[in-house]
């Protein structure tokens, strides 16, 4: 199979804009002929949907969730990065770019992430018109801090509840389109299988999750905006119904699946605290701004903390290491997350951790609060102080935050091509759904940039493209192929609920999320990887003969939601330890052991792994296929990563 990326000739910065000037156009009296459909009401999808039905397509809008304002997209706290200049201090599209590439060590498409900057200073525009408020300045300019992986300041923040009041803005823009009728809106409806015809994509089968009724839906191309799968892991920052089963089950049809390997590991989540635990809580990396990160420089002195025996404060100036100030002095504590991450678990694993797990360390603002006042802290970032009061019991006005790593975002995703488009026909991929813009690591804030940015502004003129080329004849919900995929998502279901098994849907989850913790996690090696996938092939095996699932499908019946989406976790986890045992080197997230630096930093190998894998469905208990994407790099040179 040949992967055309159909990445436009020309310099970079005119790639874009030639590419809009010669796509095909649909009128805007043939749009009123095309259906769409768009899976997933987050940032990406209610911006996709709300634009399409601004255009004047017809569009079917689904979520699992029972309004779309509650899609996980409200859970980014932080920003959104755009290359607006704002502070004057020497930011621009090409340095938006070039630290994305570099962030992302160097295993992202060029083309697509300079998109990305160009379009990130019409995402504020757009969002401003909305009502987003946005944090100013004195003299009513937008404000902008740091964020990780940059020297410039350019996150655009709303406190730390930035996602959410972006989502409020799009959920607007798609309120007004439902109003108008042009978008029609599936709440509690979780998408099962992916409807080909004739090499197309022409449709959906989904699930109504309340009453359990499965059926068709038809339309000239499909849009897939479901966010990503860090859940595989069990405990994530993700919300507990984040899930993978609508782009597995497009993988399963033919999608192919690019980079799982690559997961997000953020620094700064607030630490395991027990097995009752279902998911974890994400403080905001806005906070490395003014926090210090730091443990004692003695193994003694932390298991006196572990003990409780002694407290932070107890702890002398002397005897405290800032060890990211110490290793990287140019970027400090906002170096990249995938770097911070793993230095946390490297002081951690010398034994320097604090909390009574030992896995922790400290972000203190008590420099801060000295050096700017308490209120000021407060005012950045009060509701952030607040949650973690709420869930630790402890004031971290008082005492430093205990922060740990955890699994937060995916890098890895449906392959698509410039279009946004996966390599079957009118299927689409958006967000955090895809593979494409973020390489081995992603950028803190430039999560909801990606997402607002395919949806508002690359999709709505791709799609066009190939509609323009689309006859206007819909195909009917009758066609065998419609047939063949409900019965499947029958069969499945069926299945499910006839085993009768002794565990349980969650206890297959987090066995396998420990799976995927200990050996395919931080960090990864030949021998653990090799472990894991025997150990997932057994699980997989144990799931299909002893899970219990209760109930009957036509009812609310969440055990049967659970049931698919774990079902196909034990599929997806499976190819992210192939995907890391294929790629024999170290870049952003993917950290393999056997390859880094004497300074313990990834170590890449340009010459044999400067490619996006992209892994096709083989079929029921057959190894996936390995495709390749060559990148090509001719505007950035490929160097070793340093924030030092």
């Amino acid at each position: 199979m040949i992967l055309d990326s159909k990445i436009p000739e020309g310099p970079l910065a005119e790639k874009w804009d030639k590419h809009k000037f010669n796509v095909k156009l649909v009128n805007p009296a043939n749009k009123r002929k095309y259906d769409i459909i768009v899976v997933g009401t987050g940032l990406a999808g209610a911006s996709a949907a709300a634009t399409f039905g601004e255009l004047g397509y017809n569009v079917k809008a689904f979520c699992y969730q029972d309004s779309p304002r509650r899609a996980h997209s409200i859970a980014a706290q932080g920003g959104i990065n755009a290359a607006k200049n704002y502070q004057n201090d020497g930011d621009s599209i090409f340095r938006l770019f070039y630290d994305t590439i570099k962030g992302g060590d160097y295993r992202a498409r060029e083309a697509n992430v300079y998109r990305l900057a160009q379009v990130s200073v019409n995402i504020i525009d757009q969002c401003v018109a909305q009502g987003v408020p946005f944090a100013r300045e004195y003299g009513g300019l937008l404000a902008n801090r740091s964020f990780g992986g940059a020297q410039v300041s350019r996150t655009f923040y709303a406190r730390g509840q930035t996602g959410q009041q972006l989502l409020l803005g799009a959920y607007s823009a798609l309120n007004r389109q439902i109003a108008y009728g042009k978008v029609k809106m599936y709440p509690r409806t979780e998408m099962l299988d992916l409807v080909m015809v004739d090499g197309k994509a022409r449709g959906i089968v989904t699930r109504n999750l309340i009453t359990g009724k499965v059926e068709s839906h038809s339309a000239h191309a499909v849009v897939l905006a479901t966010g990503g799968y860090g859940n595989v892991f069990f405990l994530s920052t993700n919300a507990m119904g984040s899930n993978t089963t609508a782009a597995w089950r497009a993988h399963r049809r033919g999608a192919l699946f690019a980079n799982p390997c690559y997961t997000q590991i953020h620094p700064t989540c607030i630490p395991v605290s027990g097995s009752h635990q279902s998911k974890l809580t994400l403080m905001s990396e806005s906070l490395r701004n003014d926090g210090r990160v730091w443990v004692p420089k003695t193994i003694e002195l932390a298991k006196k903390l572990q003990t409780g025996e002694i407290k932070a404060s107890d702890i002398a100036e002397a005897d405290r290491d800032y060890y990211l100030e110490r290793k990287y002095p140019a970027f400090g504590n906002l170096v990249p997350r995938d770097v911070a991450s793993r230095n946390a678990k490297l002081v951690c694993d010398e034994g320097r951790g604090v909390g009574s797990s030992g896995l922790a360390v400290y972000l203190d603002f008590a420099d801060a609060i000295k050096r700017d006042g308490l209120s000021a802290i407060s005012a950045k970032y009060g509701n952030l102080f607040d949650m973690y009061a709420k869930i630790t019991d402890e004031n971290p006005y008082e005492s430093p935050m205990r922060i740990y790593p955890a699994v937060h975002y995916t890098m890895g995703g449906l392959w698509v091509d410039y279009n946004l488009m996966t390599n079957l026909p009118g299927l689409y991929a958006t967000g955090e759904c895809n593979f494409s813009d973020h390489g081995a690591n992603r950028l803190g804030a430039s999560a909801l940039m990606q997402g607002l940015a395919d949806g508002y502004f690359v999709i709505p003129y791709t799609i066009g493209n190939y509609l323009a080329e689309m006859p206007a004849t819909k195909v009917s919900t009758d066609h065998p192929a419609f047939k063949e995929a409900e019965q499947n998502v029958m069969a499945i279901t069926n299945k499910l609920l006839s085993i009768n098994g002794t565990r349980t849907v969650d206890d297959f989850h987090k066995a396998l999320g420990q799976i995927m913790w200990d050996y395919c996690g931080m960090a990864r090696n030949a021998e653990g990887l090799k472990f894991a996938k025997q150990e997932i092939k057994k699980l997989r095996a144990e799931f299909w003969r002893d899970v219990k699932v209760i109930g009957v499908n036509e009812e609310l019946n969440m055990t049967l939601e659970k049931a698919h989406r774990v079902a196909d976790f034990l599929e997806l986890g499976e190819l992210m330890v192939d995907d890391a045992l294929n790629r024999n080197e170290s870049c952003g997230g993917h950290f393999r052991e056997e390859s880094q630096t004497p300074e313990n930093e990834a170590l890449r190998d340009d010459e044999n792994y400067a490619y996006v894998a992209a892994w096709q469905y083989a079929g029921e208990g057959q190894e996936p296929i390995l495709h390749k994407e060559e990148l090509k790099f001719e505007n950035v040179k490929l160097t070793q990563r340093s924030y030092k």
